[in-house]
């Protein structure tokens, strides 16, 4: 087992990882900017180091800096939370090339899922269902039409190297195509550097569906079921669940083993999560992500796991501690993500807490790093906290969701959390019934 390591990353997150090291007995080191200075990561860790000044450019996505961080402390593995350098395969390649152990995937794997084009066409060798569409890169406007034509419209125009919502453009029509073409390409470009676009059919009315997986690297591996993340803003998820409201045991059990054997065949090593769209009972494949995801928590809700020390235990060489008859789901857990903005406009709101109070009681679960008297920087993203809870059915959970946002005090900026007070008042989020494009709707009549 690792002696000591480093977390590249801050906030909730880091958090979370040195709390399950701290269990395991091991060392950790935050890594933080000055601006960070005074956060609580860096308060909780066994050491900690400066990387660089606020920008993330020069601080936690400066690879020199953090390999340098770990050759000065002595870290022999770094964890990378989710976000900044946790999917970057060159990051990956460099670690290894150091020595160092990497807390995930192979470069290799996150290369492959990395590119959307390809990670389709893997997927595809593997026997995962995907959605209808180009099956590589289109470079033309004529190119663009003629795929429209043959697999009908609506279609999805996204960039290969896209993510986070950023070059995904609908066409409605053959007459939206050129502008949806041309946005996206754009987009494209300027955030990832990279103007290549592929084309798929576009759901109307669909779910997200992602299932957690976890391999050992060595050809085994198990699926932990589904989680709803259908409650969307920008493509941006807000509200989690486990089980799927939409989902049912056989379901989740047949698309579970096509998930799970395709991470076996390639013999892909720590957490990742297969995402789908999910319309009339079948399942689409979109993405892999191939790093812990920010609401693992609901998943580790209903299975009773760690899936973070799980991951530590399978990157220092160690059996993963479950096989798949192990994994029954006990209840049902939801997340909500609270965020630092203004409301209507979603706006960064950025400041010093005056107070803030975490909600307990049973089953309820609060990561954050927030403490009375933080300066929230303005630097990075505004997800300040995650609020978990878990209960024996999806109306307990709803109803213990409903008392544990009452309990949430965060006093000196606005957040998210009247949002969340507002979802669990409609039907559509009580009975479980809605799909990806529900929350924008629901927005655009109450703002």
């Amino acid at each position: 087992m690792f002696k000591k390591i480093l977390i590249a990353n801050r906030g909730e997150i880091a958090l979370r990882v040195i709390r399950a090291a701290r269990e395991m007995g091991i060392q950790s080191v935050a890594v933080h900017s000055t601006a960070d200075s005074d956060a609580m990561h860096v308060r909780m860790a066994d050491e900690a180091i400066c990387i660089g000044p606020p920008p993330s450019t020069d601080s936690y996505l400066s690879i020199p800096a953090i390999i340098s961080a770990c050759e000065i402390t002595g870290a022999e593995a770094i964890h990378p939370g989710y976000g900044f350098l946790s999917e970057n395969a060159g990051f990956v390649q460099i670690v290894e090339d150091h020595g160092i152990k990497f807390i995930g995937p192979t470069a290799e794997h996150i290369r492959v899922m990395g590119d959307k084009i390809t990670a389709i066409d893997t997927m595809k060798k593997l026997g995962v269902p995907c959605v209808p569409g180009s099956g590589g890169g289109v470079t033309s406007l004529e190119d663009a039409y003629r795929i429209g034509d043959e697999i009908g419209y609506p279609v999805i125009i996204k960039a290969t190297a896209g993510g986070g919502g950023k070059g995904m453009k609908v066409a409605t029509s053959r007459d939206d195509m050129k502008s949806a073409f041309q946005t996206a390409r754009s987009e494209g470009k300027s955030n990832f550097g990279n103007d290549e676009v592929y084309i798929e059919k576009y759901l109307t009315t669909p779910r997200h569906i992602e299932i957690q997986v976890f391999g050992d690297g060595k050809g085994r591996a198990v699926h932990l079921g589904e989680r709803d993340c259908s409650l969307q803003r920008r493509h941006q998820k807000v509200f989690e669940e486990a089980p799927g409201p939409a989902i049912d045991a056989e379901t989740r059990a047949r698309i579970g083993k096509v998930c799970a054997d395709a991470v076996a065949n390639i013999d892909y090593e720590g957490a990742g999560t297969i995402e789908f769209l999910y319309e009339n009972g079948e399942f689409y494949f979109i993405e892999m992500n191939t790093r812990l995801q920010v609401e693992h928590p609901v998943t580790e809700a209903v299975f009773g796991v760690d899936l973070v020390r799980e991951q530590i235990n399978v990157a220092a060489g160690l059996p993963m501690s479950f096989q798949q008859d192990d994994l029954v789901v006990n209840g049902h857990a939801i997340e909500v993500r609270i965020n630092a903005e203004k409301l209507p406009n979603f706006s960064p709101c950025p400041g010093k807490i005056t107070q803030y109070h975490a909600p307990g009681g049973l089953g309820v679960r609060m990561d954050s790093a927030l403490y009375d008297g933080y300066s929230i920087p303005p630097y990075y993203d505004s997800l300040i906290g995650k609020l978990i809870v878990h209960a024996p059915d999806r109306p307990a959970a709803l109803a213990r969701l409903q008392r544990a946002l009452g309990e949430l005090i965060v006093d000196g900026i606005d957040t998210t959390t009247p949002l969340f007070h507002a979802l669990l008042a409609e039907k559509a989020v009580q009975t479980g019934d809605y799909n990806i494009h529900w929350l924008e709707h629901w927005l655009a009549e109450h703002t």
